[in-house]
C-alpha cells in the first residue's frame, strides 16, 4: 500500500468513529409531537415515537408556555418550591435540546438542597432576592458566592450544587438546561430514601441506628423492596 493511501486509511479510522457517535443534528426546524390528543404531561420515553405535527397546523401558542409564571408548592421542611418545564409538559421543546425550571426560596433560609443533573449543565439566573449558590467539583473544591438580582451562575453537568436564600425577602431563580431531559438526583433523598442497607449508611456516615432512622424518616418514603439481588 502506498504511503499516501495508508495515511488516508489511518485518518478514516480516526475520524469516522467520532462522526458516527456524535449526537445527530436536527433535520428540521422543530418537532412538536402529535400525541393524538393525549393530555400533558406526556411520558418522556414515548415522545420519540410520536410523529411531528404539520407546521401548517401550528400557531404561536404551541411555542408558548406559562409553566413558570407562578411558584410551585413550598416544602415545609426546606422552604423550597420548584417547577420544571420539559417536553413532557411543553411539547415544543422536543428535539431542541433544552428545558428550564423555576425555583422559589422562602425568606431567611429557604434552601434548594444539594443535587445534580446527570445529563445537563445549568445556568441559574436570580430574578429576585439574594441567593447563596455554588457547586462542588470532582476534586472536592467548593465554588460558591452570594448572587444578587440579575446575576447568573453556571453549574457544570453532573456537579453537585445548591442554593439558599440569604436575604430578608423570598427569592426566585430561573434555571435553564442544555438537555430536554436533564434529570435530577437529590442527594438527601437518594442517600437516605432509596433503600440502601442501614449498615452501609451507618458505616459510611458514622451514624448510630437512631440517627439513621431519624434521617430516613425525614428524607425517605416507607421502605420498599429494592432492585438489588438478595445475599
Amino acid at each position: 500500500m502506498a504511503p499516501r493511501d495508508l495515511l488516508l486509511l489511518l485518518l478514516a479510522a480516526v475520524l469516522l468513529p467520532a462522526s458516527s457517535t456524535a449526537d445527530p443534528d436536527a433535520v428540521q426546524d422543530y418537532c412538536v409531537p402529535d400525541t393524538g390528543g393525549r393530555a400533558v404531561p406526556v411520558d418522556p420515553a414515548r415522545l420519540p415515537s410520536y410523529p411531528c405535527r404539520s407546521p401548517a397546523n401550528l400557531t404561536a401558542a404551541d411555542f408558548t408556555s406559562a409553566g413558570v409564571r407562578a411558584a410551585g408548592n413550598f416544602s415545609s421542611d426546606t422552604g423550597f418550591a420548584g417547577v420544571s418545564v420539559t417536553p413532557a409538559t411543553f411539547p415544543a421543546l422536543h428535539t431542541l435540546g433544552m428545558s428550564f425550571a423555576r425555583a422559589d426560596l422562602s425568606a431567611a433560609g429557604g434552601v434548594n438542597p444539594p443535587h445534580y443533573h446527570p445529563r445537563a449543565t445549568e445556568t441559574a439566573l436570580v430574578l429576585a432576592g439574594r441567593v447563596y449558590a455554588g457547586f462542588v467539583d470532582s476534586g472536592g473544591r467548593v465554588f460558591a458566592k452570594v448572587l444578587e438580582k440579575g446575576e447568573v451562575m453556571v453549574f457544570p453537568r453532573a456537579m453537585v450544587h445548591f442554593q439558599m436564600n440569604v436575604g430578608d425577602e423570598p427569592a426566585t431563580v430561573y434555571g435553564s438546561f442544555n438537555s430536554e431531559n436533564p434529570g435530577i438526583v437529590r442527594i438527601p433523598a437518594t442517600v437516605f430514601g432509596s433503600g440502601i442497607k442501614d449498615g452501609v449508611l451507618e458505616r459510611a456516615f458514622g451514624l448510630s441506628p437512631e440517627e439513621l432512622r431519624r434521617l430516613q424518616k425525614r428524607f425517605g418514603p416507607p421502605k420498599t423492596k429494592t432492585a438489588e439481588m438478595d445475599d
